[in-house]
């Protein structure tokens, strides 16, 4: 019986399993789990860049998600709401990078991860650039440019991800985009990485 309650909560919609979640089926943790885990690990990791351990984070969300999964007020809007954990999650991780960094804790812990994911040394320097820049923007800005243009979300889902009104998110992109531009103009480095970020106007 619990087996075929699981398989059942498996196939759900987000709305079933924001309602068994909201209940404490002992079931729905595990579907949550299964379904978001990779989202919000891919959102984490291109947050915040290489370097970054990002399991203990997903973690994180997801008990975040278990305690307040109760304030949800539209049940079919689980999904953003899970995202809209992942920005604070992300917000909290960059104010503990900057105590650690003035704090002089701060280790050199992308290099390894650079290493990875891209072996060629150009490659390597043109991403360690590209974060340094989205370290010079704010939570809001830095997500609203991460999950459009990295994630590839519509602008109305990355309004309702951020909490925020479309036009904000679009004055968000367009802050970015054009203060990325600049730097990308200056830097040939960039241009590569960026070829396919900064491409037209895309904030409708």
């Amino acid at each position: 019986m619990q087996v075929r309650a699981f398989v059942g909560l498996a196939d759900a919609d987000d709305e079933k399993l924001a309602r068994a979640l909201i209940a404490k089926d002992p079931n729905a943790a595990t579907v949550a789990w299964e379904r978001f885990a990779p989202l919000v690990r891919r959102i984490l990791r291109r947050a915040l860049g290489p370097g970054q351990n990002a399991e203990d984070l997903v973690q994180e969300v997801f008990l975040r998600l278990f305690l307040k999964v109760h304030e949800l007020r539209e049940p079919k809007a689980l999904g953003a709401f899970i995202i809209s954990i992942t920005t604070l999650t992300v917000r909290s991780e960059l104010r503990r990078r900057r105590a650690r960094s003035w704090l002089g804790l701060s280790p050199d812990a992308a290099a390894l991860d650079l290493r990875v994911v891209h072996p060629d040394p150009a490659g390597r320097q043109a991403l360690k650039r590209f974060y340094e820049l989205l370290d010079r923007f704010n939570t809001r800005d830095r997500m609203a440019f991460v999950l459009r243009y990295i994630e590839g979300m519509s602008l109305v889902e990355v309004s309702d991800a951020l909490g925020v009104s479309i036009s904000t998110a679009k004055r968000s992109l367009l802050h970015v985009r054009r203060r990325l531009a600049d730097h990308v103009q200056r830097d040939p480095l960039l241009a590569d990485y960026m070829t396919g970020h900064l491409k037209g106007n895309d904030v409708e």
